[in-house]
C-alpha cells in the first residue's frame, strides 16, 4: 500500500518569495486555492496570440481611453491569497496610475487566458471561480477550437464565440470589436 499524497497549502508571502528568487520569468508560479501552480515556457501559438490579442485591445484603449493593456508577467491579485499572471489584461486609468509604483495589480477590467495543455483545468476551473468574483469579463482564448469563452460574473456557463467579440466598458465612447476569423488567421497563418 502507497502513502497518501500530503497536500501542502501555499501562501502568497511564499510564492512572491519563489518569484523573488527566479531570475526569469519561466516558470511561471501562481497561487489558486493554497495550490501552487507551476505552468513551463509558453510555446509559439500561444505567445502569437498573446501578441495581437494585446495589440487589438491597445489600439482600441488608445482611442477609447478607460484603460490600459498589460501581459504576463506580471503580478495580479484581484483577491487575498490569489495570486496569477493573466496572460492579457485591461486595467482601468487610476489602476494604471497606482501600478506604476506599486505592485500587484488589484483592479481589472478584463483578464484573458490563452489555453495551453498545461493550464486548462486551471484556466477553465480554478482561475475562473476567482476572475468571475472580481472582473467583468473573463476571456479563455481556445487555439485548437478558433473560439473565445466568455464568462462574465453570474454566467454558469461561457457564451462560446467563434465569430466576433464584442465588449464596450464603461466609458468607452463604442465597443472592442474582434472578427476571430482575422485573428485566428493572424495567430496561424504569420
Amino acid at each position: 500500500m502507497g502513502m497518501p499524497a500530503v497536500s501542502r497549502r501555499w501562501t502568497a508571502a511564499e510564492v512572491r518569495a519563489l518569484r523573488a528568487a527566479s531570475p526569469f520569468a519561466a516558470p511561471r508560479y501562481e497561487l489558486v486555492d493554497g495550490e501552487l501552480l507551476v505552468t513551463p515556457s509558453p510555446r509559439g501559438l500561444h505567445q502569437i496570440a498573446v501578441r495581437e490579442l494585446a495589440f487589438a485591445l491597445h489600439v482600441y484603449l488608445r482611442a477609447n481611453p478607460v484603460g490600459s493593456v498589460l501581459f504576463a508577467p506580471f503580478d495580479v491579485e484581484v483577491e487575498p491569497e490569489f495570486l496569477s499572471e493573466p496572460d492579457v489584461f485591461v486595467v482601468p486609468m487610476p489602476e494604471l496610475r497606482r501600478i506604476r509604483t506599486e505592485l500587484p495589480a488589484r483592479t481589472l477590467l478584463v483578464a484573458c487566458e490563452v489555453l495551453s495543455p498545461s493550464s486548462l483545468r486551471h484556466d477553465r476551473v480554478t482561475k475562473r471561480r476567482h476572475y468571475q468574483r472580481n472582473v467583468e469579463e473573463y476571456w479563455i482564448v481556445d487555439l485548437p477550437g478558433r473560439r473565445f469563452e466568455r464568462w462574465q460574473p453570474d454566467d454558469e456557463r461561457p457564451d462560446i464565440l467563434t465569430d466576433v467579440l464584442r465588449w464596450h466598458p464603461a466609458g468607452a465612447m463604442e465597443p472592442f470589436v474582434l472578427t476571430l476569423r482575422n485573428f485566428f488567421s493572424r495567430v496561424f497563418d504569420e
